[in-house]
């Protein structure tokens, strides 16, 4: 297989035919089954055999993208505008000059106290229940964790689907499988929901806003729909992803503390800037407890460094929330109208990309490209949905609008509306 030499798809031979046929014992050949398995490079489904698994994890959906040639305008990336980011080098003065003073040595407390009082007064007021805070290197990296203290590899996960690739990615990597469940503009569809629960997902994770791709925000109805069906399921763990917070005015509905095993994790990322690597997990205590125990014995902590700078930004209010919701609003809501008026259905209710459905997304991008626009392909959020197109707006000015949207939607090609639901 790492020789490309097994398609995606083929059938493995039989373990103990494998193991005549290589001279092996049967238990030899049963454990290296075994760990491909856990590795998500191969599946088995029972009398039917293994199979190579037809989207290899260690692939990776970020190899499905488009190279941009120079003067085209890449709008495929899903980086925050650098002009809506703020300037760190002063909060990492700071910090570093703390540090000088009070350098961090081994068996400091892993979370800067100051950091944690922030991140807690802040989900308290959004409703989040109480519970310990950590700090990770990122939304994936908190989610891994969380995954890997209480599920086993073959266990099922649902996942938005359209979601985010690099969960996508992540969840057979660990050896378990992904369930799709639908969206639309509110969430996760419940029957959705309802039907992978009821077959025996152990988890499910929910973008709460600003959804990677679809721009999808978890309304007050949904939550109350999502929440009566994880109360009939409270050994389901929950994951919650808030990677839209400080970016997006839409409230938070939380879904935390319906189910017996919950996290939420909100980063950095978007609102103050990518390479600072750090989200603010919380939940319930024995799942905290699991992912702190876990990780003092991997990186042990995230920077102190890093830690003090962000808690630094977040006290000074270096970012406007309001207005940097009202920059990446008016610049979506301006695409998808340009798209609607020339019979295009666009979707993005929060956050900076749109989600546009199209009949042949490898053609779509393909022409986008000649017509100067990089986008990036649906292939790489999509398990079974409806092809489509990821544009991220957060760079574009009000001249770009027009000229993309005849783009899009000559690229689209005609047809009638489609739903991504």
């Amino acid at each position: 297989m790492g020789a490309g030499q097994m398609e995606p798809g083929q059938l493995l031979p039989p373990m103990r035919e494998l193991a005549e046929r290589l001279g092996v014992n049967a238990n030899t050949v049963a454990a290296a089954y075994r760990t491909l398995r856990e590795r998500g490079v191969i599946e088995t489904a029972g009398r039917r055999g293994s199979r190579v698994r037809a989207r290899p994890a260690t692939t990776g959906r970020e190899f499905i993208r488009v190279e941009v040639p120079e003067g085209v305008r890449d709008l495929s990336d899903g980086n925050p505008d650098p002009a809506l980011l703020p300037a760190l080098a002063p909060v990492f003065a700071a910090a570093a000059e703390r540090g000088d003073r009070e350098p961090v040595r081994y068996g400091h407390a892993p979370v800067e106290p100051e950091l944690a009082r922030l991140a807690r007064a802040e989900l308290d007021a959004d409703g989040v229940p109480d519970g310990p805070v950590a700090v990770t290197s990122g939304s994936l990296d908190a989610m891994e964790r969380v995954l890997a203290a209480h599920l086993r590899p073959g266990d099922a996960v649902a996942v938005e689907d359209p979601g985010w690739g690099s969960l996508l990615d992540l969840v057979p990597a660990l050896g378990l499988r992904p369930v799709p469940v639908g969206v639309d503009d509110e969430g996760p569809l419940p029957d959705d929901v309802r039907r992978v629960l009821a077959a025996g997902a152990r988890a499910l994770i929910v973008t709460d806003r600003a959804q990677n791709p679809t721009g999808a925000a978890v309304s007050a109805p949904r939550a109350r729909a999502l929440r009566s069906l994880l109360r009939a399921h409270p050994r389901t763990l929950l994951i919650e992803d808030d990677h839209g917070h400080r970016i997006v005015d839409l409230p938070l509905h939380p879904l935390a503390g319906t189910t017996d095993r919950w996290a939420l994790v909100r980063s950095a990322a978007k609102a103050y800037g990518p390479d600072l690597r750090l989200a603010v997990l919380t939940g319930d205590s024995v799942t905290l407890d699991l992912v702190r125990g876990r990780q003092r014995l991997g990186p042990g902590w995230v920077s102190l460094l890093i830690q003090r700078a962000v808690a630094g930004l977040w006290a000074a209010g270096a970012v406007d929330p309001a207005a940097v919701a009202a920059a990446y609003d008016g610049r979506r809501d301006a695409l998808v109208g340009a798209l609607a008026r020339r019979g295009v259905e666009g979707y993005g209710r929060s956050g900076m990309n749109v989600w546009v459905p199209v009949p042949d997304e490898t053609g779509a991008v393909a022409r986008l490209l000649h017509a100067g626009w990089a986008v990036a392909p649906g292939a790489r959020f999509r398990i079974g949905a409806p092809p489509g197109i990821r544009v991220t707006v957060s760079t574009l000015t009000r001249d770009d609008t027009e000229p993309l949207a005849h783009a899009i939607a000559a690229a689209a090609g005609p047809g009638p509306a489609r739903s991504h639901a």
